[in-house]
């Protein structure tokens, strides 16, 4: 059993163990895209594709920067300058990134069987987490409201006494101005006590920033996660 969980590499990296190597890859990058697939609803095509092939891009580099220091270093500086310019990810998004940058290491150094069994129990954990809905009741029910109010109103505690009364949770997060500095735009997350109550705190909210703009909206996924 030991000799399973010993890798497979030597001081020369042949043919043979760079194919295993790299169809293990593929295989567990596969399987944590179809776990992060299970455990969000809402998932992107391209991070699925890029989740899947993580682990063999991580898995050749380490290979080919075995056993070299300084090469190591020049590509692990290469990748610090790497910067995802795309839409911004949840925290399982995050956490899929180094599951599969782990199984990449893993496998370029050669670990099969850890690569593996470490894949597997993070797969079906994730999966777990994700159907207990771990972490998800605290922002169930939150919303995002904002609020566009006169220059003249103390925005810091204008509505407070209307939050007391609707809402279990208000916490103002973003003030901004605009309209050339005449209007202010606050930003809040809520918690409402009854969620049959929100066109009433609407209303109440209309009074009194003179029926300015007001938008409440579900809060966004990413918001929540990070």
């Amino acid at each position: 059993m030991a000799t399973v969980f010993q890798s497979i590499l030597t001081t020369t990296i042949t043919p043979q163990t760079f194919l295993i190597c790299t169809g293990v890859s593929v295989g567990l990058g596969l399987l944590i895209a179809l776990c992060y697939m299970i455990a969000c609803k809402k998932h992107n095509g391209g991070f699925v594709t890029t989740i899947a092939l993580l682990p063999a891009v991580v898995q050749i580099v380490i290979m080919l920067v075995n056993g070299n220091l300084g090469a190591g270093v020049a590509v692990a500086g290469a990748f610090s300058l790497v910067r995802f310019r795309s839409i911004p990810g949840t925290a399982r998004e995050i956490c899929m990134i180094f599951i599969a940058v782990a199984a990449g290491l893993a496998t370029g150094m050669g670990y099969l069987a850890f690569a593996a069994v470490f894949v597997v129990v993070m797969a079906l954990l994730a999966i777990l987490y994700a159907k207990l809905g771990i972490g998800e009741k605290a922002a169930r029910g939150k919303k995002s409201l904002t609020i566009v109010i006169p220059e003249s109103l103390n925005y810091t505690e204008v509505f407070s006494d209307l939050f007391e009364q609707y809402t279990d949770e208000a916490e103002l997060v973003c003030v901004k101005t605009t309209n050339m500095g005449s209007l202010f735009k606050l930003s809040y997350e809520i918690k409402l006590k009854d969620a049959a109550k929100e066109k009433e705190l609407l209303d109440a909210l209309r009074t009194r920033n003179g029926n300015l703009e007001i938008m409440c909206a579900r809060l966004a996924e990413n918001q929540i996660n990070l």
